[in-house]
């Protein structure tokens, strides 16, 4: 099989103020599911550690689905952000792994939580978190919402191969959220890029889940139903895109990288994290990470990081973090939010 190569090209910058994050709330299902666990796929602990810096993880119990992780994550950012349900008047839920195909999750996540307010589903896979987060920003921005709850989730357990050796440790379940309000103009992303490139979709496809390809006996048989992965290419793409989008939002933001205070990329592998450190030369300590305790949660893995170093104290008025998300689609943004 012919290696592929994918040409990473420059997307419009733009910036987004005005808007601030109220609260943050994150929750990852209780069930622990180890290296070791896994040692009947033909895979040991240290094989999993070397090549994808994961040593546990965590996946749903049988009766629990997105929702029930987008609820509980948005429960927490309610209460930190001290409102209740009646404030919020938007809801977006980013995720590729939703309860039903319709209706969407967060229309569930409406109607559990008892909000009276719109509600809609951002599918953009791993970038899912960040193309919610604008689009919430966008209603805020524009005075169309005031309080606007933004969630990332995916339960990716359920939709990866349990015998794939190469797929399976590195995924894992859980959801973050955050509720936006109007803030000082300072406040928001002082420059961000989303972009997208559909001529790597079949890099990271989930073949039997759409009208393309309907549900068949066939294609259960043929495991179709599972998410694929060419990750060598992938990798290179990510390892490439990200530097480039960092680099291009912080000229345009006239920032430099010792300014910011934390760079939180999605939680793809940490080998990727560690190679996209390693470009823009940042130090250890910037760079905020869990995956070595929940594995790639997709969508989740972005806010689930912000909110731990939130409710750890580490971010205050006027700290600069840089937020990269990226995967399927090919998908990506990568924004310098001021808070």
């Amino acid at each position: 099989m012919s290696e592929r190569i994918i040409t990473i090209g420059s997307a419009p910058l733009r910036c987004l103020t005005g808007v601030r994050i109220l609260g943050t709330g994150s929750y990852v299902p209780s069930k622990v599911v180890t290296n070791a666990d896994l040692e009947h796929l033909g895979c040991d602990n240290e094989w999993i550690t070397q090549r994808t810096g994961i040593h546990e993880r965590r996946h749903v119990g049988p009766h629990e689905a997105t929702s029930d992780l987008a609820v509980a994550a948005a429960l927490k950012a309610l209460e930190a952000a001290n409102c209740s349900a009646s404030d919020v008047d938007l809801v977006i839920v980013g995720t590729f792994t939703p309860d039903h195909s319709a209706p969407s999750t967060a229309c569930l996540v409406q109607n559990r939580l008892g909000i009276n307010a719109p509600a809609f589903d951002v599918a953009a896979a791993c970038a899912g978190f960040s193309f919610a987060l604008i689009t919430g920003m966008q209603f805020v921005a524009s005075g169309c919402a005031k309080r606007a709850l933004v969630i990332g989730a995916d339960c990716n357990s359920r939709i990866v191969n349990p015998r794939d050796q190469k797929i399976y440790p590195i995924f894992g379940d859980g959801a973050g959220a955050v509720l936006l309000a109007p803030g000082e103009s300072d406040q928001g992303f002082v420059s961000y890029t989303l972009g997208s490139d559909g001529s790597g979709g079949d890099l990271l496809i989930t073949p039997m889940s759409g009208s393309r390809e309907p549900l068949s006996r066939e294609g259960f048989d043929a495991e179709r139903q599972y998410i694929y992965m060419d990750g060598r290419p992938v990798f290179k793409w990510a390892v490439k895109l990200v530097p480039q989008s960092t680099r291009e939002v912080l000229a345009a933001a006239q920032l430099s990288i010792e300014q910011l205070r934390g760079v939180i990329l999605h939680q793809a592998n940490a080998r990727i994290i560690d190679a996209v450190a390693k470009e823009l030369e940042l130090p250890a300590d910037k760079v905020w990470r869990n995956i070595e305790r929940y594995g790639n949660t997709s969508a989740g893995s972005i806010p689930l990081v912000l909110d731990e170093h939130v409710r750890a104290g580490h971010v205050r008025r006027g700290d600069l973090l840089l937020i990269s998300g990226f995967g399927a689609g090919l998908a990506w943004g990568t924004g310098i939010w001021r808070w």
